[in-house]
């Protein structure tokens, strides 16, 4: 079931990373007013959110199974997985945002702006996928 599930979340973090980076691109250019700061920011997190998202899949993985191997699904769980990624997310944000921009402040806009659009969009994808089985071939 591991390696099954490895494919499933390399799929959620490729689908996820296209809708938060789309989210990303389209506020850091409203607050920025500049659309390649918005697309150079956008870009920026391609690599490291995913990197940090899927090892957030697999911890969330690993501390949600039932002594038989089931995964466990509520929606309590993916509204506490909504927060914890979201806090991952909006700090690697923050600091990408300072780092292209040279300004704390534009960082700290663009992140705690992400803030509202991020956690409504992750929990919409985790109820997506959610329903789906791609990856888990034993559940029902």
């Amino acid at each position: 079931m591991k390696d099954q599930s490895r494919k499933r979340h390399i799929a959620k973090t490729i689908t996820w990373r296209m809708v938060g980076t789309l989210d990303t691109i389209f506020l850091s250019w409203l607050i920025t007013g500049n659309p390649l700061t918005g697309l150079k920011i956008g870009f920026a997190e391609v690599i490291t959110k995913m990197i940090l998202y899927y090892l957030h899949e697999r911890v969330w993985f690993n501390i949600n199974l039932s002594e038989k191997g089931i995964i466990r699904e509520s929606r309590k769980r993916h509204a506490l997985k909504t927060f914890t990624w979201r806090g991952v997310g909006t700090l690697d944000t923050m600091l990408l945002s300072w780092l292209i921009t040279g300004n704390p402040l534009t960082g700290l806009k663009i992140g705690l702006s992400e803030l509202l659009t991020k956690m409504f969009l992750y929990y919409l994808h985790e109820r997506v996928w959610y329903r789906t089985n791609y990856g888990l071939p034993n559940r029902k």
